[in-house]
């Protein structure tokens, strides 16, 4: 594989990895989820959980490994969302 082509896989993951963070903090310090979309981030945990499957299942660690960190991290919204529910 090309420089080029690592550099764009590197780049992507680490711009999946970090959009998570904003959206933990926020929720976080404001003790609010009622913004959040509960449908949308258990079809996001699902997926990210498929990812890391797959990514085992070809060997391919990059996925695996970087779907792992958002699948923590989207899951960590997910607990939120039901953690605060009782303000939405």
């Amino acid at each position: 594989m090309s420089l080029a082509v690592n550099a764009v896989g590197v780049a992507a993951a680490l711009c999946s990895m970090t959009s998570f963070g904003p959206q933990v903090l926020k929720i976080w310090r404001e003790r609010d989820a009622s913004q959040v979309s509960l449908r949308m981030y258990v079809v996001t945990v699902t997926g990210f959980s498929l990812w890391v499957v797959y990514g085992i299942l070809i060997g391919s660690w990059p996925i695996a490994g970087s779907n792992v960190v958002c699948l923590a991290l989207s899951g960590t919204i997910l607990v939120l969302k039901w953690r605060f529910r009782g303000r939405d």
